[in-house]
Order: C-alpha cells, then sequence, then structure tokens
C-alpha cells in the first residue's frame, strides 16, 4: 500500500503552509496512521455499515416500554473509539500530548478530509461533535462547560458524549424562525416539549443542542433560544426523549437521523436567551466548513478510484489511460481537486483564527469568513457529486454495481447539497454578506491585489479571470436598488461567480510554485472559463505524466 505522502502531495504542500515546523512533523506522522486506517480497517466497516449493518431502532423493551435505542454493528463502535481518540475533536480544546500545546482546526479537518474519503457518514457525528464542542466552551457557563465539555472533547479518559444540532422541524425546514418547540422554565433548569423532524446522530449523542422557543419570546429566529439537552439522566434513562422512526436515507447510511419527540426533557440555556440563533449560526458555520471538507474528501477518493481503474483496465487492446478523452477527464478532475483543496485548507487557516479567538475578529473579518464558507460549501458539495458520477462513468457497468466502491461515493455525495444549506440558501447567505457587510467590496479589492501581484508569466493566464471580474462589477452594480425579487432571482448567480474568481486566483497563486501547478492552474481556468472547441494545445493530454505523477516538473 502506498503511503499518504505519495498519493496525495497537495495536503502535505498545503498543510506546511499553514502549520509550524514541529506540528508539521507531528501532523505528517500521525496523517499518515490514521490514513492507513482509514484505508483498511474503517473503510471495510464502512461497506458492511452500508450494506448490511445499517443503525435500527430498538422502539420497545420487552416489557413493552419505550427505550427508543439506537443499535449500531461493532466494527461502527470501533470506528468510532479510535476516531475520537486521534483528537479529531478533542485536540481542538486541549493540549496534544506530545507537542504540549493546544490543536487547531488545520490539523482537525486534515484528520477530516481522510476519513470521509472512505466513511463520510461518521464524518456527520464527528461534525456534530465539533459544533456541540465549540458552542460548550465559548457559549456556556462555567458550570454546564465543566460537566459536559470534557465529555464531548474525550480522547478516552473519559465517558465520550457525541454531541449533535437539532434545528429542522416539519414546518419549517431552511425556514429557522418557523420553529415551535418550546421551552417551560422549571427552577434551575428548562423542559423542552416538541419534535424535531430531522435529527441527526439521534440516540448516538450524549447530548444535544436544541433550539426552542421560551414563553413571551418574539416571533422568528430572534425569538429563539439554545439548549443543551442530556439524552440520558444521570440513572441512566432516558430524559423526556423518545425517537418517532428513523430516516430510510438515500446515503450517509452510517449515522442515525430521526424524527426526535421531547416530552418534557430537561434542559441548560446556553449563554443569552435571545442570542440563540446566533449561537447555532456559528456551530451552523463550523459545519458547513466540515461539509467541504467532506465533499473534498469525496472528491479525492472518486479520484483516485477512476484513476487506478482507468490505469488497469483493457478495452480495445490498450489501457483506457491510452485514450485522448480519459486522459482529459482525469487531468481535469486532479486540477479540480487540487485547486479546491488549496481553496479549503487557505479558508480553515483564516477560520481557525476567526472561529478559536472571535473577540479579536473584525466584523469585516467574521463577515469574509462566513462569505467564503458559503462559497466553497456550495460548490464543494456539487463538485462531489460531479465526481462521482464522473467515477462510475469511467468503470462503465462495473461502477454501476455495489461490489465498487463508487455507488456509495454517489450516494453519500448527494446529501452534501442539502445538509447545512442547499445552494438557494447560501446564495441568500451571499446577497446578505453584501447588503449588510459590503462583503463584495472586500472582495473586489482582494481579488484585484491578487491579480496584480501574480508574476508577468503567470500574470498572462489571467486574462479570463480579469473579464469575469469586470463582469461581476459591473453586474453587482446593476443589481444595486433593485426589487426584491430581482436581487434574490441572481444572488445563487452572484456567489457562483464569486467563487469562480476565488478559485481562480487560488489557482493561479499556486502556479507560482512550479510548472506543473502552472498547468493545474490553465487546465482549472480552462474547466471555470472556457476555452475553444477546438483546443489546439489539449494541455491534458499532452502533460498527462506530469499532471497524473503529482510530484515531477517540466517545461511549459
Amino acid at each position: 500500500m502506498k503511503q499518504l505522502r505519495e498519493v496525495d502531495p497537495n495536503l502535505f504542500a498545503n498543510l506546511k503552509k499553514y502549520l509550524d515546523k514541529e506540528f508539521y512533523v507531528y501532523a505528517e506522522e500521525e496523517l499518515e496512521k490514521f490514513w492507513q486506517r482509514c484505508m483498511t480497517d474503517i473503510d471495510r466497516r464502512a461497506v458492511h455499515t452500508d450494506r448490511e449493518g445499517q443503525p435500527r431502532l430498538i422502539k420497545y423493551d420487552r416489557f413493552g416500554n419505550d427505550i427508543s435505542e439506537i443499535w449500531v454493528n461493532e466494527g461502527y463502535k470501533q470506528t468510532v473509539k479510535e476516531t475520537y481518540e486521534t483528537g479529531i475533536v478533542g485536540y481542538v480544546h486541549k493540549p496534544i500530548p506530545a507537542l504540549g500545546r493546544v490543536g487547531n482546526y488545520i490539523y482537525s479537518y486534515a484528520q477530516g478530509y481522510l476519513l470521509s474519503q472512505v466513511e463520510p457518514g461518521f464524518y456527520c457525528p464527528v461534525t456534530l461533535t465539533m459544533a456541540t464542542a465549540y458552542v460548550l466552551e465559548h457559549f456556556a457557563d462555567e458550570r454546564i462547560k465543566a460537566k459536559y465539555l470534557p465529555h464531548v472533547i474525550s480522547t478516552g479518559e473519559v465517558e465520550l458524549y457525541e454531541g449533535a444540532t437539532f434545528l429542522t422541524e416539519r414546518q419549517g425546514g431552511s425556514d429557522v424562525g418557523a420553529n415551535e418547540v418550546r421551552a417551560v422554565l422549571c427552577g434551575d433548569h428548562y423542559e423542552i416539549y416538541g419534535e424535531k423532524y430531522f435529527a441527526s446522530n439521534a440516540g448516538m449523542c450524549g447530548v444535544a443542542l436544541v433550539l426552542a422557543r421560551i414563553a413571551g419570546s418574539e416571533a422568528g429566529t430572534k425569538g429563539l433560544s439554545l439548549f443543551l439537552v442530556p439524552w440520558r439522566n444521570d440513572d441512566g434513562t432516558l430524559n423526556g426523549i423518545h425517537i418517532r422512526r428513523l430516516k430510510d436515507k438515500l446515503g450517509v447510511r452510517a449515522v442515525p437521523s430521526a424524527e426526535v419527540v421531547f416530552e418534557g426533557a430537561k434542559a441548560y440555556l446556553i449563554g443569552d436567551a435571545k442570542k440563540g440563533f446566533y449561537y447555532m449560526m456559528e456551530a451552523l458555520n463550523l459545519s458547513r466548513v466540515c461539509n467541504a471538507v467532506a465533499s473534498i474528501g469525496i472528491m479525492k477518493r472518486a479520484l483516485e478510484e477512476a484513476k487506478q481503474y482507468a490505469v488497469n483496465r483493457q478495452a480495445f487492446g490498450h489501457t483506457l489511460t491510452s485514450y485522448p478523452m480519459v486522459k482529459e477527464t482525469l487531468a481535469n478532475l486532479t486540477a479540480r481537486q487540487e485547486v479546491q483543496t488549496s481553496a479549503c485548507f487557505e479558508l480553515i487557516s483564516f477560520f481557525d483564527r476567526v472561529m478559536r479567538t472571535p473577540g479579536q475578529a473584525s466584523e469585516q473579518e467574521k463577515a469574509w469568513n462566513r462569505l467564503l464558507i458559503a462559497l466553497l460549501k456550495m460548490r464543494t458539495a456539487e463538485e462531489a457529486i460531479a465526481f462521482a458520477h464522473e467515477a462510475i462513468e469511467m468503470h462503465g457497468g462495473n461502477g454501476y454495481i455495489e461490489d465498487f466502491v463508487t455507488p456509495r461515493l454517489l450516494r453519500d455525495a448527494q446529501v452534501l447539497t442539502v445538509w447545512e444549506g442547499t445552494a438557494n440558501i447560501l446564495g441568500l447567505e451571499v446577497l446578505r454578506l453584501i447588503r449588510k457587510y459590503r462583503v463584495h467590496e472586500t472582495f473586489i479589492q482582494t481579488i484585484s491585489e491578487q491579480l496584480a501581484a501574480l508574476p508577468g508569466e503567470i500574470r498572462a493566464f489571467a486574462t479570463p479571470v480579469e473579464s469575469g471580474l469586470n463582469e461581476l462589477i459591473q453586474s453587482l452594480k446593476q443589481l444595486h436598488g433593485q426589487r426584491e425579487d430581482v436581487q434574490t432571482y441572481h444572488a445563487k448567480k452572484i456567489a457562483n461567480r464569486l467563487c469562480d474568481l476565488y478559485l481562480s486566483v487560488v489557482a493561479l497563486k499556486e502556479a507560482e510554485e512550479s510548472e506543473r501547478k502552472q498547468i493545474i492552474a490553465r487546465l482549472f481556468l480552462q474547466h471555470i472559463w472556457g476555452c475553444d472547441l477546438f483546443d489546439q494545445e489539449m494541455l491534458a493530454v499532452h502533460y498527462f505524466d506530469v499532471i497524473m505523477s503529482e510530484t515531477k516538473e517540466v517545461g511549459v
């Protein structure tokens, strides 16, 4: 089996940019060990969970009592144990023993990227636990934090409490302001009543973050408060929580998603009662980054599956990689995966600083953070589906057979466009940021400065990007002052153009690093901005061996 460094040098190149030398050496060694485990034991368990070992609801015990327990297979339990003990959640909040200092989101998301290549379903509970840990550390009072945070960030020293975030209700969906779940004050705690309609990691979590409305609160999102709800009481009995049924999902079958009913569940208010929606949106932004990380992970696995099949499969007397169209597909996928992975880690580096020290970030920096999260979550989710589709097509009929991983990749990828906000919802988020923070002005200035800073030989390839930027500027001028329906109609289009520009500049900046990266950038720009119907350069064919080697250099 190859080493991770051989398979994904782009990952290590990004980590080297954003980690100091000591942390990078630690990460290099630990990620190699985790990847080897992911591609063997965890991958095999994921197949079993998806095919035969899906979570099941045990609604009643033998005496007819509602116990609402979730059965998961033993392999899944082992994956849970092994993954959390790597510190994928815990070391964002407490010191890494080998380093004697607290870790960061850069390392955590690198672990998530590897995990998502084999078990993106389980990365959902990890994501929810990360979000729960963040909210507890930054917004909960000291009493609640002291009791629950050590369990949520456990790496094996105390019992693990996985987390969950319950927002969605039947009547609301993405319209969170329509939520009706009630919170009633009972002395030093609250009781929760109502139902959540799409509650992921139900029954497996130790604690859940739940949005609910205190009597007398105003309508809409401003009247929602956030509560920490233990799944069980101290004596092990259910905390007034029942599972109506599990969702029969298309993919990500490892994570139990349920309809959950609260009947007086004991709950603890998090922070200011009037800021519940704000706290949950902070957690949601963290989850959206996880979503993007899961997407680039699926993209990488799909690419590797397509590549390995094409190298070994013979058709009409030649391997598939002998044919120009196959070369173009694989080269194009490689360029897109590398650029979007680099863009995600550039975002993660910025996100790490803003989220771990929120008091030090300006409002404009927070807006920039939210903008990049929305753009990359939207694009990478769509790309994960496209990559899974291309991997299936590369395999032909075999790609449609469940003996291969490709059908599962497509099923698992599909949810990523829905989780944590669809493209329409993210387009509206971008529009809000433009209206409230004028973030488009920061974007235009940043992109213009980065284009201007490119060396001459790289700047020569940037003409379509500069044209795209000018078109964006003109479109934003036209959009300003238009009716609400006109602005919302164009919101997703504007968001996509912003993303095109951001990714293109990431590709061009990396083109300065090597001649191979220059080819990658040119291929990526062709994909985004188009090329002539008759492509005389045929970069994907002429430089195919260099592109796929991931380390070679060539004169361009």
